[in-house]
């Protein structure tokens, strides 16, 4: 049988109801298809997600979740397409591999949540160490880079169902935006391709800006490695501002011109 290729989005018969009309028209949808992430030959989660970047989604998957601790620990990445989803077969060093079975963790089926699969309440909430970042950006700066996000969230603009996550150089440009059906998936797979570009990235030097509310995953995530500076469209959770109080980010939620809320470390909002 020859493996189906994915697409982002497909198109759909609709029925449209407009002020007391009704008519028959065609819509774009977003995609979301099952990806099995394997490390040498054993799966260990399975997720929906948008079936594009998915080399950038596993390797931002295994950085934050702290299977990896390095991209020259990922030796060869594959995607398989089948008929009910795509596997990620990836091979990565012995020691992180060890490392891995050792967590004696069940991740099938995992939808974002940072707490399931988890064993106990310390694999529950990680706290990252705490981040040394010089990051400094304005109110004005970030009021731009948000708008440069939207004008580059392509499947969001023909699907209306999709996060993107992207990244703030501390120049003020935006480098590269990541979309995905899952917030989550979308931060994985900007992390993903910033660490592709340049396996010696500092992620202290710029922000995450994200399209969602911020959750205590999305934090810990960008926290993990190095970021500490996030900006997101919707509100954290309570949990989120104490893990990035404890974590030395700065978090700003509500981030829509002309105004925002900062959260958590202040400082490094320029006026």
């Amino acid at each position: 049988m020859v493996s189906p290729e994915y697409a982002s989005s497909t198109e759909v018969e609709v029925e449209q109801w407009r002020n007391g009309a009704v008519g028959k028209s065609r819509d774009v949808v977003a995609e979301e298809v099952p990806v099995a992430l394997e490390y040498n030959g054993i799966s260990h989660a399975v997720m929906m997600a948008s079936p594009a970047d998915l080399e950038d989604f596993a390797l931002g998957f295994s950085l934050t979740e702290g299977i990896l601790q390095d991209r020259s620990e990922l030796f060869d990445c594959e995607i398989v397409t089948a008929v009910d989803g795509i596997q990620v077969q990836m091979q990565i060093a012995t020691e992180r591999f060890v490392a891995l079975k050792e967590k004696r963790r069940n991740l099938t089926g995992r939808t974002g949540c940072g707490l399931c699969g988890a064993e106990t309440l310390q694999q529950a909430v990680r706290k990252p160490a705490p981040v040394v970042s010089d990051a400094r950006f304005s109110a004005a700066g970030i009021y731009a880079a948000m708008a440069e996000m939207q004008q580059q969230q392509h499947l969001q603009k023909v699907t209306g169902a999709t996060h993107a996550a992207a990244w703030l150089q501390a120049d003020g440009k935006i480098a590269l935006v990541r979309e995905d059906v899952g917030r989550h998936n979308a931060l994985d797979k900007l992390i993903g391709a910033l660490s592709q570009e340049n396996p010696r990235r500092d992620f202290s030097s710029g922000a995450v800006l994200i399209t969602s509310r911020a959750s205590y995953e999305m934090v810990q995530k960008a926290a993990s490695m190095g970021c500490g500076f996030i900006v997101a469209v919707s509100a954290p959770t309570a949990l989120a501002i104490r893990l990035a109080e404890q974590a030395n980010v700065t978090l700003l939620g509500f981030v829509r011109q002309p105004g925002h809320v900062v959260y958590a470390h202040p400082q490094r909002l320029l006026p």
